[in-house]
């Protein structure tokens, strides 16, 4: 593939026209708040760009950052969005005709509740705080409160997606395997009943409202049993696949599964970002880009059949889990989620698609890996992802050339005479100029990465990113200063 993303036209396939635009349903944009969640002020920035190129919604993964109240509110982040910060979403989202979906977990990626010492009692494995045990009542009277504190201000959502997603170790508990030799309960029908319990609270309590969950725990419970649920009468599915080379008939065998099982409408979801490395940087465009043209293949060959596509989500994660790395942050991923948006929206991604992204966001050329910082865009969080992009490329590089390939520094102030501040004045010429150029370049960029940073985000997310890209590389430098320094005070004297 060429370095320009508009050397070629991609398209999802040679035999789809891209006349005719492709039948996607609703296209939302998943922001995940479990990490890095930016300030309000920032959403309201980029909503209508979202807008603007192609989205029809969002998916809010509100985790830490609902403002829970009561028995709930040790839940809540220091930094949790306010109940008038979410309407002032809300509002901005009406005016865009967006549709907001908000996500809370129910059964699996429960750390942010299972955490905690008060509700510890409630994980399925006592060591592991990631599974919530379904079949103790006060596990579903968290998980209705959740529900209602979130619909509250949820009052016009026309969805509720209950998540549901890898939910480890269900039912090897102590506790389960008893229920299980003394009943007929397997781990499958464990979570079927636990997850219809959470749904038919739902669309009790809220009859408007329609829950939606992640397919993949279904993936291998047998058409038979999945039709015996009838777990197809409470929620929908979003079936989900990140992956570059999704696997077309694999996929189409899966639906062809839920669709006999009695699912007639149907999600998916796709991913912009956070999906090729817990602890990924920079965004692979590329990557991301062949992803959503895959799903086009198959929303292609779903367009044959007689099931419904409600709508494709696209996710965009910020932390594989509660308690992992943060994966690239939202503005380094915004030029990812612009293609792919635009992708989804064409069918197709050519010299137009190219020239519409360049245009909203104010970039000169279009690359798939951006290793060039000189064309930086113009929306909003660009100076974020050029900073970044600079960083992430160029630090660790340049400052372990300077000090592991210098002759001067091997030669001459190697760690055995750093540690003795002893050096020859004459060769300290050769490179103290070289390394004092480099250390101002790098805390001129990380002070400006920082200003720009904290426009976006709070001051924890800030120091976590800062300590994990930054800090390790321009320590290394500065401690290199301070010996050079220390060592050509003392003057070689004994």
């Amino acid at each position: 593939m060429a370095d320009s993303l508009g050397d070629k036209p991609m398209e999802a396939d040679n035999g789809m026209s891209t006349l005719k635009p492709p039948q996607t349903g609703l296209k939302l944009v998943h922001l995940d708040l479990k990490g890095a969640p930016p300030r309000v002020s920032y959403l309201l920035e980029i909503l209508p760009l979202l807008s603007h190129l192609g989205a029809d919604g969002i998916l809010l993964e509100y985790e830490d950052m609902f403002p829970y109240e009561g028995k709930l509110q040790k839940l809540r982040s220091p930094n949790a969005y306010s109940p008038s910060e979410i309407k002032e979403i809300m509002n901005l989202a009406r005016v865009l005709h967006f549709e907001v979906i908000p996500l809370v977990q129910t059964i699996g990626h429960m750390e942010f509740v299972l955490k905690h010492k008060m509700f510890s009692h409630l994980r399925e494995m006592k060591g592991f705080p990631n599974s919530l045990i379904p079949h103790k009542k006060e596990s579903m009277d968290v998980v209705k409160s959740m529900i209602d504190q979130i619909m509250a201000i949820h009052k016009d959502s026309k969805w509720l997606h209950i998540g549901s997603d890898e939910v480890y170790y269900l039912g090897e508990s102590e506790e389960s395997k008893q229920l299980f030799a003394q009943t007929e309960t397997t781990a499958d029908s464990l979570f079927l009943s636990h997850v219809k319990a959470v749904a038919n609270y739902i669309v009790t309590s809220y009859p408007n409202v329609k829950p939606i969950i992640w397919d993949d725990m279904l993936r291998n419970i047998n058409e038979e049993k999945l039709k015996e649920s009838m777990l197809s009468q409470f929620v929908e599915l979003m079936i989900w696949e990140y992956n570059a080379n999704l696997d077309i008939d694999s996929m189409m065998l899966q639906i062809q599964k839920y669709k006999h099982s009695g699912f007639s409408v149907m999600w998916f979801a796709s991913a912009f970002k956070g999906a090729t490395g817990a602890a990924q940087s920079l965004t692979p465009i590329s990557y991301h880009l062949a992803n959503h043209l895959q799903w086009l293949k198959v929303t292609e060959a779903l367009s044959r059949d007689s099931i419904q596509l409600r709508g494709i989500a696209l996710t965009g994660w910020q932390r594989y889990d509660h308690f992992s790395v943060l994966c690239e942050l939202l503005p380094v991923g915004l030029p990812s989620l612009a293609v792919c948006l635009q992708a989804l929206k064409n069918g197709v991604f050519s010299e137009k698609e190219e020239d519409f992204v360049k245009k909203c966001l104010g970039f000169k050329t279009l690359r798939i890996n951006f290793i060039s910082t000189e064309d930086a865009g113009s929306f909003p969080g660009s100076d974020v992802f050029n900073r970044v992009t600079q960083i992430i490329t160029f630090m660790q590089e340049s400052i372990d050339k300077l000090l592991e390939e210098n002759i001067y520094i091997k030669g001459w102030f190697s760690n055995y005479h750093r540690k003795r501040k002893f050096v020859h004045p004459i060769i300290v010429r050769h490179f103290e100029g070289e390394v004092r150029r480099v250390y101002v370049h790098w805390k001129t960029a990380v002070s400006e990465l920082s200003a720009a940073l904290e426009k976006i985000y709070y001051p924890d997310t800030v120091e976590e990113w800062l300590e994990e890209h930054v800090h390790p590389n321009l320590t290394k430098l500065q401690l290199f200063v301070k010996d050079m320094d220390e060592a050509l005070a003392s003057g070689n004297l004994k």
